[in-house]
């Protein structure tokens, strides 16, 4: 699976015209299934992001994660599949999407990836899988990075 995960001070997800997810402070994590992925990929990814340390300690340094942070009333983490994340464009202008999972496919493991972030004890938010939506976004810092978890890799998650 692959992730860009953005640390925002707000951000919303809307579908013609209505919004159906939204975060205040917290992660927007745009996510992609790979073809060869499986649901330990999406409990991986859900790990990695909830433990993902971009937020600032009393020193501001990128020492906390949403795992250490005070829960608040709104959502930790909005996430959005992403399809084209697996677009590849080292021969082409056109982005080829060979790689991503199929459409049920990547359903399967995007719902995975949110009950396993859910079941952690992560506030998420979504969008809806497959649908054209709009984003909108308060980048706090910005800070964006990108996450891949490969399939059949061992777990190699640092403290």
């Amino acid at each position: 699976m692959r992730a860009v995960v953005q640390r925002v001070r707000s951000a919303e997800v809307s579908v013609d015209g209505k919004v159906v997810g939204r975060c205040g402070h917290g992660l927007l994590v745009l996510v992609a299934a790979h073809s060869k992925d499986t649901r330990q990929e999406a409990a991986r990814m859900a790990d990695k992001v909830w433990g993902l340390r971009v937020f600032g300690d009393e020193f501001g340094k990128m020492n906390l994660a949403l795992k250490d942070l005070e829960p608040s009333s709104a959502s930790a983490v909005l996430a959005i599949s992403n399809f084209t994340l697996y677009g590849e464009t080292s021969k082409n202008r056109r982005p080829s999407f060979m790689e991503a999972a199929s459409f049920e496919q990547g359903r399967e493991l995007f719902d995975a990836f949110v009950r396993e972030l859910r079941a952690i004890g992560c506030q998420t938010e979504t969008g809806v899988f497959g649908a054209y939506m709009q984003v909108k976004l308060v980048n706090d810092g910005p800070v964006t990075v990108i996450l891949d978890v490969l399939p059949g890799d061992a777990d190699a998650t640092n403290g």
